[in-house]
Order: structure tokens, then sequence, then C-alpha cells
């Protein structure tokens, strides 16, 4: 890794612009309420009252609180996808091979953040059941762009595409399922009780991954390399 962890989620994930326009406001205050206290709990009047604007405003840009809803999760996907990627980085530097255990790290220091409230888009999945819900669609969008992102770094360092298709449905069941230990058992070293288990997915799956204790001989292949951006890890 190439830097220190940091003490908090704001000083690794930082906070999304400032809106500037009126439509703007209205998703960013829908993705705090929401987030919150969830998608039903939270009426358009106190949407309205906290965001500071009149029901002309709000149906100028919205036909109803479902689009707001569907606008908010999508706005959190671009944020949170971009958030991710530069926090990995951050942790990891240019060595792709090393990505998936920073990405250990940065749930270890969202899981003890005082206001972890669990993913969003899980939150978000559960609470619309139905997979034609749009609110449910918006969801599932974001974790196949988590997990496809992830398949496409296996590949770039070295993995068979089978192998790399593999290697990305362990590994994100392995997030979801630290998501949900912290969520449920309130585990906030739930990031931490998964690692051994992606240690083993990386020599399995990473070409050259010999020991697990030290997962920096794999063979690395660097982001600038591959000729793309390949982190959207949002999560």
């Amino acid at each position: 890794m190439t830097s220190t962890k940091p003490k908090s989620a704001l000083e690794l994930l930082g906070v999304p612009p400032a809106p500037k326009t009126g439509r703007d406001r209205l998703i960013a205050v829908g993705i705090e309420l929401f987030y919150r206290h969830g998608f039903a709990a939270v009426g358009i009047d106190q949407i309205l009252s906290t965001a500071g604007v009149t029901k002309t405003t709000f149906y100028k840009h919205f036909e109803s609180k479902d689009d707001l809803m569907v606008a908010a999760v999508q706005r959190r996907d671009e944020w949170e996808l971009a958030a991710w990627g530069r926090a990995i980085k951050k942790l990891a530097g240019d060595e792709l091979a090393n990505y998936p255990l920073a990405m250990l790290d940065v749930l270890d220091v969202w899981f003890n953040d005082a206001d972890y409230l669990g993913c969003m888009f899980t939150n978000a999945a559960v609470e619309f059941p139905n997979p034609h819900d749009p609110v449910h669609q918006a969801a599932s969008a974001h974790k196949r762009k988590v997990r496809d992102t992830w398949r496409d770094i296996a590949v770039a360092v070295g993995a068979q595409a089978q192998d790399a298709e593999t290697f990305a449905d362990c590994f994100c069941a392995l997030l979801e399922g630290a998501l949900i230990l912290r969520h449920t058992q309130a585990r906030n070293d739930a990031a931490k009780a998964v690692r051994p288990a992606v240690e083993q997915l990386i020599v399995a799956y990473f070409p050259a991954a010999t020991k697990l204790d030290k997962p920096s001989t794999i063979k690395k292949k660097s982001a600038a390399e591959i000729g793309r951006p390949t982190l959207s890890t949002g999560y």
C-alpha cells in the first residue's frame, strides 16, 4: 500500500459536490433523507422543506417522488463509483493486484464510521424487492458495475476470462457478506473477518500469487498500462 490508513470515511471518500441547481438540491436532499430514514418513510413535504424549494420547483424537475428516488440512487451511484475508486487508488497506488485488499481497507474505515447506515443500494433493493421496480433496477445496476469492475481488474492482472468471472462473483459475494455482517450483527470488524477468504481468492485466481501472507508477490499491472480507467468500485 502506498499510504497510511486514513482516520475517517470523510477523509478517505470526501463529500459530493455542492448542488448548483434546484434539481441538484432536490437530489442531494433526497439522497441524505432516503439514506438516513428509508425511502418510504420520507415524504415530499419533508423533501421540499429540507431543500427549501416549492412544489412548483419539484414538479418542474420530477413527475413524482418515484422519479426522485430513482434519480437519487443514480446520482449516488455516480458519486460512489468515483469516490471509492479514488480511495482505493490512494491506498494501493497503480498496482491493480493490490486493489482487492485495499477495497477491504476502505470498507473497514467505512464500517467504523459514526455515520455508517448500511449500503444505500442494498437498502434500496431490499425496500423495493420487485426486480422490475425502477428503484430496484437502479440499485441493481450499481452492483453490476461494481462486479464487472472487479472482473476487469482480474483480467488486467492476467487472469483468464472464466477465472476473472469467477473471481468477481466470489469477491463480490464476500463483500456483500461483510456488508450484511456489519449491518445485522454490528460487526465493525466485518471487513477484517472476510480478509482471509479474499487472500485465498487472490492466490487462486491472480497469476503468480503463491503466498497468502504476501499478496504483494502477485503479478502486477498498473492502471496506466491497460490504457483505460479501471476503478469504479463504489459500494
